[in-house]
């Protein structure tokens, strides 16, 4: 039996606190969402420190982020506003506009607290990974991928993804040799699976690798005339643009077997670019089943699904890793996924056939009571000459990759 004296598993860092769950339950786009996340999980075992023989969890409350660390990125403009409380009553209808707080971002009592949290829950990841025994990181709460640097976008109001990255960017690798040289700038990869393509923090860190990467940004998603968000950065990689910026997009109806064809790519750029740290928003938009009903996914386990994807990472890629959160609209589907993929990342995948046990949110789980999200009949728009070009665009962009890694 492993004592706490003698317990030298890896740890995996739960970034959870109730002030965060109350808080992240208020956001408008996802009401009580983060309430179903973290009390699923607890009620499936996956706090007790003897769930896993693999890695161990560590609960660990985020630290509310200071100005300081969110100006590193947003606007002060941006900042003074969304962090009065004032604001939401009281603030110019022409500012809120300018600074995108309207249609999908309306102010929201605990916007300020809001901001800070989410903000400082995600820096909390890369604080618990300079710990030695800590492999990895999740928040659940985190993944806002669409904010931007001094506006809101798409029910984010906190880059919290960008703010990671910039934090992780700034750490270096020690040199083993005095002789050799000062120390290296360690790789990061961003790794985005949501279903909408991951606009504020590819267009956060488009052409700053040019001199030396250290930074690579890779979005699988959906990109289709009208749907959001519109972006040039959101097609497939074509010559002469920054091998640094990557994205792919999927066709409607996406399977688990177009996402396992789409993986060969991700294998591929991850093996040329060998990343220290890998961050990964796992938002579960593209699963069957949620409102957005674009992309056909599955939670597992068969090849391809999103459970196999960040297994693959978790257990095969080497470095540290950070699991976000982000979209999902059928709140009770986004806490089966993030349960499950919690206990994947804790070395001990659950079965999908694990009854929802009983707690305060039992009944939103109906009509199935189990963890399961599977796949529906949709038709899978990816035909086998579209993803032909996809491995055309990224044989090129990879060669590229791999050139310029050696500079």
């Amino acid at each position: 039996m492993t004592t706490a004296e003698s317990d030298n598993r890896p740890i995996v860092a739960y970034i959870a606190s109730l002030d965060l769950m109350k808080i992240s339950s208020l956001l408008p786009s996802n009401k009580n969402r983060s309430s179903l996340v973290h009390t699923l999980a607890r009620s499936l075992d996956l706090f007790s420190r003897g769930f896993s023989s693999v890695r161990s969890i560590a609960l660990v409350p985020p630290q509310s982020a200071a100005f300081a660390e969110l100006n590193s990125y947003h606007t002060k403009e941006y900042l003074d506003f969304v962090l009065d409380p004032k604001s939401v009553d009281s603030g110019d209808t022409g500012t809120k506009t300018e600074l995108g707080l309207e249609d999908d971002c309306p102010p929201f009592e605990g916007m300020s607290e809001y901001v800070r949290l989410v903000g400082g829950a995600s820096l909390t990841t890369v604080k618990m990974l300079r710990q030695p025994r800590c492999e990895l990181a999740i928040c659940w709460d985190g993944g806002r991928h669409h904010a931007k640097k001094s506006q809101a976008a798409g029910f984010c109001y906190v880059a919290d993804c960008t703010l990671a990255l910039m934090a992780l960017r700034r750490l270096t690798q020690p040199s083993s040799d005095p002789d050799s040289g000062p120390s290296r700038k360690m790789r990061t990869m961003y790794l985005d699976l949501d279903l909408h393509f991951s606009d504020g923090v590819s267009h956060a860190f488009h052409q700053t690798s040019k001199g030396s990467p250290h930074l690579l940004t890779f979005s699988i998603h959906h990109a289709a005339p009208g749907f959001f968000p519109a972006s040039p950065l959101a097609e497939l990689p074509f010559p002469g643009g920054d091998p640094f910026t990557l994205s792919l997009p999927l066709r409607e109806g996406a399977s688990n077997q177009t996402f396992a064809h789409a993986w060969k790519c991700v294998e591929r750029v991850h093996a040329v670019f060998d990343p220290d740290y890998v961050v990964v928003q796992c938002g579960v938009d593209g699963l069957s089943g949620d409102p957005c009903a674009i992309f056909n996914w599955s939670l597992g386990p068969s090849e391809g699904s999103l459970g196999w994807c960040v297994g693959r990472i978790v257990n095969e890629w080497r470095g540290k890793k950070v699991l976000l959160g982000g979209g999902g609209y059928d709140s009770p589907n986004a806490a089966r996924a993030w349960a499950y993929l919690t206990s994947v990342a804790l070395g001990h995948p659950l079965s999908l056939d694990t009854e929802i046990p009983e707690h305060a949110y039992l009944n939103s789980y109906a009509p199935s009571f189990v963890l399961d999200v599977p796949a529906g009949n949709m038709q899978d728009q990816n035909s086998a000459e579209y993803l032909r070009t996809v491995e055309e665009s990224f044989d090129v962009v990879i060669s590229t990759i791999a050139e310029r890694m050696k500079k």
